[in-house]
């Protein structure tokens, strides 16, 4: 573990970023609620400004995320010039596949339409359509700046400079609050808006949209002279080892493809489910309250399981490279501890108070509430199940990983097709999180027991045996105190249902299972949450 106070400082720096990244993300996405809600019109935009991100990471953000950093490692070790002639090839290809990939897709917007908004081909819906026609096209080259955004964070992350990237998010985020602002100030507020926007909102929604992502890419730039990288476009791509690269790629391509059929499914239905609802004028949650719901989960991923993975992937990488795979499970089952130790106690908080997070918001829709708890237990796999996959892409096994989202997909979709179909609109997206749980929680399982036996007895050794046992006793017993303490608060409530009794509840039940927990870890001899809290306090001094 003497890699493990940088890791700690690293991970400390990034994560800062992230929960500064993920403030200002929750607030758009509250923001988003409070000026256009959460029926058809807000599916409309949040599905058109989703789009280009799937559609970048289907072309080619697997392979600038994962088989990149490995690569670049190498190069940085293995070649005279540190790497540089190597990164700048990537550069150069990669802003050309890009380019391409941008022109081509905003070509393809209709058959996009037909593939997502199947429901609104129809003549009561034109208005609808017209509008989501004009956001997507609006929205889509924000594909070619995320591939750049992604492409220069990617050379920082291979010299360890991992802030700038974790930090770049946040302008993109304020950028969408003036853009909302503003909406809300020129167009005012629609909350519940089936009929589609106007060309001028239209216009103000989309291009501020791509603005924001145009923004996060640039501010990345002057990092690269600061790491001591100049870009000088390389246009010699054969016999650099690129089509190792390339061969790595296709399985990531491959995984991927399956992951991003989950979503254009996943967010059909949730359009169904509004379109639906504005038919037979009923309540509904689809898109936008999924997407929510999603987002408030991968919170916790995002500033503390991306954070540490990110800062450990080099150490794995070079281990992986010198044949020590007995090391890289010992690397794998530290992480996950430190990462548990952290996630699990937010899961139960988020599980049990779901429908109290949910009356902060704007609005009345009870289904907020119930897919957000929904998302608690799919957190906790996801995180590890992201953990656990380090370990195959830092052995350069991209094959395995791609099997295993097959299972994924398989399972979030074939249980979300048919479960849909049984309850109302308003439940929509309360299945569809219960689903993505289910699905994570059973692939986890499979990449667990893969992981395990390629690095033999390493990962699961006598530690994490013990770590586990103390880990589902803490979780219990945490559960089991909110609960109750949440079922004290609804029988001695002053003021039910307003936002400021919320409030109170969050921090009192939530202050509850936080003493439980650190107190019982405390008890148990939790080290690996002593050992992050005394880094964290440690980084923040120096």
């Amino acid at each position: 573990m003497a890699d493990a106070p940088r890791l700690a400082r690293a991970s400390a720096w990034m994560a800062l970023g992230t929960v500064v990244s993920r403030a200002t993300g929750l607030l758009r996405s509250v923001l988003l609620i409070a000026v256009i809600g959460t029926a058809l019109n807000a599916d409309l935009f949040n599905t058109a400004n989703s789009i280009p991100n799937s559609l970048y990471i289907l072309v080619a953000g697997g392979v600038f995320n994962v088989v990149l950093v490995p690569q670049l490692v190498r190069a940085m070790r293995n070649d005279p010039d540190g790497g540089d002639a190597y990164a700048n090839r990537i550069i150069t290809l990669g802003m050309l596949v890009l380019l391409g990939a941008t022109i081509l897709l905003m070509l393809a917007v209709p058959l996009i339409m037909r593939i997502i908004y199947a429901d609104l081909f129809t003549p009561e819906f034109t208005a609808q359509r017209q509008s989501a026609y004009l956001l997507m096209l609006l929205c889509l080259p924000q594909v070619f700046f995320y591939g750049a955004f992604v492409l220069v964070g990617q050379i920082l992350n291979a010299r360890e400079r991992f802030g700038p990237m974790m930090w770049a998010p946040i302008v993109n985020n304020l950028t969408a609050l003036v853009v909302l602002g503003i909406y809300a100030v020129v167009f005012g507020a629609d909350r519940g808006g089936t009929g589609g926007f106007s060309t001028a909102e239209s216009l103000l929604l989309g291009i501020g949209s791509t603005l924001g992502i145009v923004i996060q890419a640039a501010v990345l730039v002057p990092f690269l002279g600061r790491v001591g990288f100049r870009y000088r476009p390389r246009f010699d791509f054969r016999g650099v080892g690129l089509g190792h690269t390339l061969r790595l790629g296709a399985w990531t391509l491959g995984f991927i493809i399956v992951n991003q059929i989950a979503f254009f499914v996943i967010a059909r239905l949730g359009v169904r489910a509004t379109s639906e609802g504005r038919a037979r004028d009923v309540p509904a949650a689809g898109t936008t309250v999924y997407d929510f719901g999603f987002l408030l989960a991968q919170v916790p991923h995002g500033i503390i399981t991306v954070s540490v993975a990110t800062a450990i992937i080099p150490t794995l990488s070079a281990y992986a490279a010198a044949g020590r795979v007995d090391r890289v499970g010992v690397e794998i089952g530290r992480t996950l501890r430190l990462v548990v130790s952290l996630v699990v106690p937010i899961a139960v908080a988020v599980g049990v108070l779901g429908p109290s997070l949910a009356r902060l918001l704007p609005g009345e829709n009870p289904a907020i509430g119930m897919t957000i708890s929904a998302f608690a237990l799919g957190m906790v796999a996801f995180t590890i199940h992201y953990v656990v996959l380090r370990g195959f892409y830092a052995m350069e096994d991209t094959r395995t990983p791609f099997w295993i989202q097959l299972v994924i997909m398989a399972v979030n979709l074939g249980t979300a097709v048919v479960a849909t179909r049984l309850v109302e609109p308003v439940w929509v997206a309360t299945v569809l999180a219960v689903c993505w749980s289910l699905a994570y929680v059973i692939g986890l399982a499979v990449a667990f027991a893969l992981l395990s036996r390629r690095v033999g007895g390493t990962l699961v050794d006598h530690e994490m045996a013990w770590f586990l046992l103390k880990m589902a006793l803490l979780t219990l017993m945490m559960c089991g105190v909110m609960v109750a303490a949440s079922l004290v608060w609804v029988l001695f409530e002053p003021t039910p249902g307003g936002a400021t009794t919320a409030i109170a509840q969050l921090c009192v039940v939530g202050g509850v299972g936080t003493v439980t927990y650190l107190f019982m870890a405390e008890v148990l001899g939790m080290n690996e949450l002593r050992y992050v809290l005394t880094s964290l306090v440690g980084s923040r001094r120096r």
